[in-house]
């Protein structure tokens, strides 16, 4: 060995290489890496009355919302199926410049109706659109839950940012689809409400609000559903996977009325490695629960093949993983019907800011929410770092 060691020995060039090849690895996956989010902090609320007329509208029903940083705007879906005005989105100027969101922060600039195949608006009651995607090609992916009680069914549609008219349309599995004999398919009012991009437009991600019908059974007090997240191939516009994502039972308090309801209502691709956040709300008789979560696809079973989720044993599924970043109760606000949430611009330290929007359902008793936070994100550098400790 000794001799092997004294005939070779490998040219100083090969030792010059090591160290370029150690730091050429080290920032593709810093430009790659997955996003862990390790804190959170409350920096403002701003609200809009119900009933504000904007350009011929009322401006309400804001269900999802998504991030122009090329503009610093905002585009903010309306669930108002035709009955205030046509299918339409608002962009908003969101103020944060002042590393925090002050009451009068928001404002809208435009609104924009959505068309459709035939350049018109769409008629009432034929769309419910929730959630809304912004792409690098001046297009917002848009979400509409349909009609189960009309048999109309929902949609994820592609449409100009400018002209509102509508270019593509994803197929949708036939399992999310009501049929009249009323055993399969997404349940009325809970469809796709969530809808975001991985940040390298690859992939589409939207979510069953609950339970198909066929999958188990709805939300009710201290019952979570098992819903299911849709992954699209955005290079072939396909259905690729699909994940169980089980919600988290919610104990009403004071429900006087009965009435409750619970879900899963948006998803927010944080990398394209498959974390994201999610809102699960709930009305509980009095007031709103509101849950941030932090969700992780590593582990989870591809179920799109499994048409039925009951069919099988269910604790043979391995469903999406989920970190609580954030009860909202514990907040000093008063609480609205969250349903959207889109990442804004980096604030002063660099660090990334976090919209949250409500539906206010076109009633007087309830406003226009908006909440925003400061997010803190572990860096590759400290991710690097923490797995060269955790492995001496």
């Amino acid at each position: 060995m000794q001799l092997f060691k004294k005939l070779w020995k490998p040219p100083l060039i090969i030792y010059s290489l090591i160290p370029i090849l150690i730091i050429t690895l080290f920032f593709s996956n810093f430009a790659s890496a997955s996003v862990t989010v390790t804190g959170i902090e409350f920096i403002g609320e701003a609200t809009l009355p119900t009933g504000l007329s904007f350009q011929k509208t009322e401006v309400g029903g804001l269900s999802g919302i998504t991030y122009n940083h090329k503009t610093d705007l905002y585009y903010a879906i309306s669930d108002d199926r035709g009955g205030k005005a046509p299918a339409r989105f608002y962009t908003l100027k969101i103020d944060l410049s002042q590393g925090k969101l002050t009451k009068n922060g928001v404002e809208p600039v435009a609104v924009t109706t959505l068309l459709n195949a035939n350049n018109t608006p769409f008629l009432p009651s034929i769309t419910d659109t929730e959630g809304i995607a912004l792409t690098k090609k001046s297009t917002v992916f848009i979400s509409s839950e349909g009609d189960v009680q009309q048999l109309i069914n929902p949609f994820i549609k592609e449409f100009s940012l400018v002209s509102g008219q509508v270019i593509t349309t994803l197929p949708i599995p036939d399992k999310f689809l009501p049929d009249s004999t009323g055993q399969k398919g997404v349940r009325n009012n809970l469809a796709f409400e969530s809808l975001t991009i991985t940040p390298d437009e690859n992939s589409l991600f939207t979510a069953s609000e609950n339970a198909l019908i066929q999958d188990g059974a709805a939300a009710k007090p201290d019952a979570g559903t098992p819903c299911r997240i849709l992954q699209y191939n955005l290079l072939t516009n396909q259905p690729e996977k699909e994940f169980l994502y089980q919600t988290e039972p919610v104990t009403p308090s004071f429900n006087l009325t009965g009435k409750f309801a619970s879900g899963l209502p948006d998803l927010l691709a944080l990398d394209n490695q498959g974390h994201l956040l999610s809102i699960e709300r709930s009305f509980t008789g009095l007031g709103f629960a509101v849950f941030l979560f932090q969700v992780s696809l590593d582990n989870a079973d591809d179920i799109h093949n499994i048409d039925s989720i009951v069919a099988v044993k269910t604790e043979s599924i391995q469903p999406v993983q989920k970190k609580l970043l954030l009860d909202l109760r514990t907040l000093d606000v008063a609480l609205d019907n969250i349903e959207g949430l889109t990442l804004g611009p980096k604030l002063a330290n660099g660090e990334p800011s976090l919209i949250l929007v409500s539906d206010n359902n076109f009633n007087g008793l309830q406003t226009s929410q908006i909440l925003a936070f400061k997010l803190k994100i572990a860096s590759p550098l400290t991710k690097f770092w923490n797995l060269l400790r955790a492995n001496p």
